[in-house]
């Protein structure tokens, strides 16, 4: 079990650590684009943002939003105990109590805090 946790934070320790701006304490669009596996285009549309602020890493309005997706993939990722299985769940898995919209859509209409209840849910038995 330690060790299972202990290996849980090293992958998501290595996901952070992938997903910075060189020399600098940002999140990269371009890297986070590239993990989730969609153009740059969409992940301006993932965080609502007009997609010439992706070419201005440092915005706070972005990286707000782009720590709001990365905050929901890792809690799904402890969940899950795989990244690559978080990112496809976050992408790709439609939610019932909400609509049947995937992770991905609520986090970019705001509502990453809500994912968030709902990751605790799975994780304390309350539904699945």
């Amino acid at each position: 079990m330690v060790q299972a946790q202990l290996a849980r934070n090293a992958m998501i320790s290595g996901f952070m650590d992938s997903l910075q701006e060189p020399r600098t304490p940002y999140i990269s669009p371009k890297r986070l684009s590239k993990v989730l596996g969609v153009k740059i285009a969409s992940l301006a549309e993932l965080t609502g943002v007009h997609r010439n602020t992706l070419r201005n890493p440092s915005s706070e309005r972005l990286q707000g939003r782009m720590r709001e997706m990365v905050k929901v993939i890792t809690a799904a990722t402890e969940l899950a105990g795989d990244i690559d299985k978080a990112i496809y769940w976050y992408r790709n898995e439609p939610i019932a109590d909400y609509g049947h919209r995937t992770a991905a859509e609520l986090v970019a209409e705001g509502h990453a805090e809500a994912v968030l209840a709902y990751i605790r849910d799975l994780e304390n038995g309350a539904r699945g």
